[in-house]
């Protein structure tokens, strides 16, 4: 690997108990069932686990974070978030995770490394029922929601193959 390449961070957040609050573990765990990546490339279930985040964070150059977003979509929309955005989308948080994130980012941007960071954000069907299965409407958005995370991965220089069957 040479020291060029580009160290690709990919992170569903969530809590898995709580139906589409946990989107983006999901997301993750489809991934790595469907998908063989290259070196560069690391996937990463964050969980709830907030500033525990800070090292593989800050061990990456490009963060993608796959997250339920609460904007004024859809369930099942899927957005694309960076910068000021990124702030706004991650803020509805309403201590759903043990930290918000943007902190996490802001700690780690004192602590001499912030990533560029992206949110593939998913608006959430159901949020507030204990379960640890995503609602059939995030299920059928899987594949899209996972091709939108491999289209960042392949712009920042990561590349992937589906697994042989």
């Amino acid at each position: 690997m040479s020291g060029s390449e580009t160290r690709i961070l990919v992170m569903g957040v969530g809590n898995i108990l709580w139906t589409d609050e946990g989107l983006g573990v999901r997301t993750i765990e489809h991934l790595e069932r469907t998908y063989d990546f290259s070196g560069n490339v690391t996937l990463y279930d964050g969980g709830t686990l907030g500033m525990r985040l800070m090292d593989p964070i800050m061990n990456s150059d490009l963060l993608i974070i796959v997250d339920a977003v609460l904007g004024d979509g859809q369930p099942g929309d899927i957005y694309r978030l960076t910068g000021d955005d990124l702030r706004k989308s991650l803020a509805f948080k309403n201590s759903m995770h043990q930290t918000d994130l943007v902190d996490t980012l802001i700690y780690c941007e004192i602590a001499g490394h912030r990533p560029e960071a992206v949110v593939i954000g998913v608006e959430p069907y159901d949020f507030q029922t204990m379960a640890v299965e995503v609602s059939p409407c995030i299920q059928a958005r899987m594949p899209d929601i996972a091709a939108r995370v491999l289209d960042e991965i392949a712009q920042a220089g990561g590349t992937f193959a589906p697994k042989a069957v």
